[in-house]
Order: structure tokens, then C-alpha cells, then sequence
């Protein structure tokens, strides 16, 4: 199972996901885009966004599975993002919303094609928090985001995910956010929950990835940054910064 390979990852040191949002990509362009990401350090791909103007989902997940051997994870938005090629899916709760479609609505449309598709589930609480401007993510889920500064907040947040029996908290600040989600709301998170913990949003540099891996993040996302800037060296040096982080069992 990708979860228990996940899971084993976390254990020994902080871990590189590169988002890919096949929007707009052709899907040799999203293929190659994963094949270097892969080359370069990125130890899974996240594979969805908010919004599909284009109808090509399917056909990019495929040619990005075919391109790689690391783990492909849907990451899916608020539609129906549902896919057989892939190695498993984030079936997302956002469980920062008080929206119940977000927190089951979407997710009891999808139920019927992961069955179908026999598609590996990982249930993930999902936590939007405030970056200091509105993000896609927010407009799209009709969510207000924790406040940046609220820990306690997020943290009783995360536990009521866990005792849910979500098997991975997400927090997130959104794409193209202002500032990253804060060193201390992370650690709070860390040293409470007992299961894996996916930091992304506002990650612009490998200095500040690797200070949220020092904070306890398991996982890394990058996406905006990558999308503005596709030099292979970039993605190497946010793999090598994250990588440095070990964890001692």
C-alpha cells in the first residue's frame, strides 16, 4: 500500500512533493515536467488543482504515471477528480470548513469511482490556514481558513481529524500564498498528532522549505514556485534542503 510506504518515509527523514496542476499542460509537457522532478530528488507527485478548465485530467495523469516510477497521488480539488492511473488518492475532508460539501459532499460523489476503480483511499484532513491574502482554494471552497496565528486552533482541529480516523492532516496555506504556514503552528501540530503531517503553501525557497522540515512537516509541497520557475536545479536544491532533515525513531 502507498500509505504504509509513506508512512515508512516519514519515519526516517523529511520528505519532497512536487504538485503538478495538468490544467492547461499537454500531457508530454506534464510527463517530462514529472520526469525531472523525479530526477532531481521528489520523492512522490501530487497531481491536481482547484479548477479544470481543460478536460485533460485523465489523459495527463496517465502520461505523468507512465513517466515515473515514485509514487503519483491524486490531489484532488472540489470536483470529481477521480482516476484508475494512479497509485492512490487524497480523499480530502477539509475539515478546517464548516461547508458540508467539502466535508462530505464531494467525497460521497467520488465514493462510487474509487470503488469501481479499486483505487487506494487515504482519508486526509484537509486544513485551510489564512496566508494573508484569498487563494483559489479558499474562493473555490466557499472555506474560511484558520487564522494564521491560532495554533490552539489548528491543533484541535488536527486531533478531531485524527480521532475521525483520517490517516494524514494536510495543512495548507494555498497556492500562490503570502507567507507559509507559521514554524510554530507546525511544531504544535507534530509533537500532538500521530500521524503523518503535509505542509504546503508559500514555500518559495529551499531556506524556508527546509525550516518547515525542521519544524516537523513529514511532507513538503511545492507547486506555484515551480510553475513560475522549472529550472531542474531549483527543484534539486528544495529536495537536497528537505532531505538534510532527518528524523530519529
Amino acid at each position: 500500500m502507498i500509505y504504509n510506504k509513506l508512512v515508512k518515509l516519514s519515519q526516517k527523514q523529511a520528505n519532497y512533493f512536487c504538485l503538478i496542476d495538468p490544467d492547461g499542460m499537454n500531457p508530454q509537457k506534464a510527463a517530462d515536467f514529472a520526469k525531472i522532478c523525479q530526477d532531481n530528488g521528489a520523492d512522490g507527485i501530487l497531481v491536481g488543482g482547484s479548477i479544470m478548465l481543460e478536460n485533460d485530467f485523465d489523459i495527463n495523469l496517465k502520461a505523468i504515471k507512465s513517466a515515473v516510477t515514485i509514487p503519483v497521488l491524486i490531489f484532488p480539488g472540489i470536483f470529481n477528480f477521480v482516476s484508475p492511473h494512479a497509485d492512490a488518492l487524497l480523499l480530502l475532508s477539509v475539515i478546517s470548513s464548516r461547508n458540508p460539501q467539502m466535508l462530505i459532499g464531494e467525497q460521497v460523489r467520488a465514493a462510487p469511482l474509487i470503488k469501481h476503480y479499486n483505487l487506494e483511499s487515504i482519508g486526509t484532513g484537509y486544513m485551510l490556514i489564512d496566508s494573508g491574502k484569498s487563494t483559489s482554494v479558499n474562493y473555490m471552497s466557499n472555506s474560511l481558513p484558520i487564522p494564521h496565528d491560532k495554533d490552539d486552533i489548528a491543533l484541535a482541529t488536527a486531533l478531531a481529524g485524527q480521532y475521525l480516523g483520517m490517516k494524514i492532516i494536510y495543512m495548507d496555506a494555498g497556492s500562490g500564498a503570502q507567507k507559509p504556514i507559521s514554524d510554530s503552528m507546525i511544531s504544535k501540530l507534530k509533537e500532538n498528532i500521530d500521524i503523518p503531517l503535509i505542509i504546503g503553501g508559500g514555500i518559495k525557497t529551499p531556506e524556508i522549505a527546509k525550516q518547515k522540515a525542521e519544524a516537523g512537516a513529514d511532507f513538503i509541497v511545492t507547486g506555484n514556485i515551480l510553475e513560475k520557475n522549472s529550472n531542474p536545479q531549483l527543484i534539486r536544491d528544495f529536495a537536497d534542503a528537505i532531505h538534510s532533515v532527518k528524523r530519529t525513531i
